[in-house]
């Protein structure tokens, strides 16, 4: 009786231990599960809340002009601002090349693209490319045609061409008019000629302005613009007024009618409110310039790009066919710029200074 009694009290010890031991390896591996897996779970957690940081590729077709390099260092700065990252290239007017940046930026991982397509077809490849990989693809200031691009947004180049009609006919309403237009792959140049056209056929068509000369200056080169003002002018032929697609342009054709002393005799248009166009208003050799606010149109497209980051829809109040599709829209009205309203608008919003514009030498 006593061997039993001590057995069954063994057997009651040896329960109390193994349960003891269970539940011990219990907390262990509770206590192991928690240290290893719970901050994965946190950082995944994490992940999903915190997105991120938004990566733009923003590749450009030229810096020939001024005004590209406001583009460029105003949308980078205000990206910044957002937190956004920019990789931004250079195509330096050459279609092929711009293509291999497309490839460059798609390499460094972007999220979306801003293109500034140095021709409106050739282009269409590099937006293939960027389409292929599920990135969006905005079309900054110039349009690409053939495309897939997901929206465009720039200033309204019809009015641009408008407004230079508009100015040139309240200073010579008839005579002789010339038209150097800008490069034939920019589509925005097809623009400007339907919006000047749009004000001065129906007095051309009644002979109160002959259309002398119309004809594209390659890349936006001012040569082409002096050659053809040169050319007019040592053939005897009459000019009242020049047409000039941009302030290069400009440029090109003031320093041809200066050799003749006709520089400020002859009213002459331009674009983009370059610094050396605004001294030339002042000093009275350039009528005017068409003025386009950067900072109000790179806002606009940050706001663009925040939309479509997040797959919000976009609200455009144009749609524009470029070959393939419809493309949502957004223009931002040009101003016109002459002697009376230049400290008004290009000081007053301190896109060149007093001090710049009113330059002495």
């Amino acid at each position: 009786m006593n061997y039993i009694y001590r057995s069954k009290k063994a057997v009651k010890k040896s329960r109390i231990k193994i349960l003891l031991i269970l539940t011990l390896i219990f907390f262990v591996t509770a206590l192991i599960i928690f240290i290893f897996y719970y901050p994965k779970f946190d950082n995944k957690k994490q992940q999903i809340i915190k997105p991120t940081k938004v990566r733009i590729g923003f590749a450009m077709g030229t810096l020939k002009e001024e005004r590209w390099f406001k583009d460029r260092d105003i949308l980078i700065a205000k990206a910044h601002e957002r937190g956004y990252e920019v990789e931004w290239v250079n195509a330096n007017e050459n279609d092929v090349e711009q293509i291999n940046q497309v490839k460059y930026l798609l390499s460094k991982n972007i999220n979306i693209l801003i293109i500034v397509p140095n021709n409106y077809e050739k282009c269409s490849g590099a937006v293939n490319l960027a389409k292929k990989r599920g990135i969006k693809v905005i079309s900054y200031d110039r349009l690409v045609k053939n495309s897939d691009i997901d929206v465009y947004i720039s200033f309204n180049n019809y009015k641009v061409g408008e407004l230079m009609a508009k100015w040139l006919l309240k200073s010579v309403p008839r005579g002789n008019y010339v038209f150097l237009l800008g490069d034939p792959g920019d589509y925005n140049v097809q623009m400007i000629k339907e919006g000047y056209h749009k004000v001065l056929d129906s007095f051309i068509n009644k002979k109160q302005i002959n259309n002398i000369l119309e004809k594209y200056c390659y890349n936006w080169r001012k040569e082409y613009a002096y050659n053809y003002i040169n050319n007019l002018l040592e053939e005897g032929k009459r000019i009242d007024a020049v047409l000039a697609s941009n302030d290069s342009l400009a440029e090109g054709a003031i320093m041809a009618l200066s050799e003749k002393r006709l520089a400020g005799k002859v009213p002459v248009t331009g674009q983009d409110a370059d610094i050396s166009a605004c001294q030339r208003i002042v000093k009275g050799t350039q009528l005017m310039t068409v003025y386009k606010p950067i900072d109000r149109l790179v806002d606009l497209t940050l706001e663009i790009v925040d939309k479509l980051i997040k797959e919000e829809p976009l609200k455009s109040v144009y749609m524009l066919n470029n070959g393939y599709k419809n493309v949502p829209t957004f223009f931002i009205d040009p101003i016109g710029v002459d002697k009376s309203n230049i400290n008004d608008t290009v000081i007053k919003d301190n896109f060149h200074t007093w001090d710049e514009v009113y330059i002495t030498k």
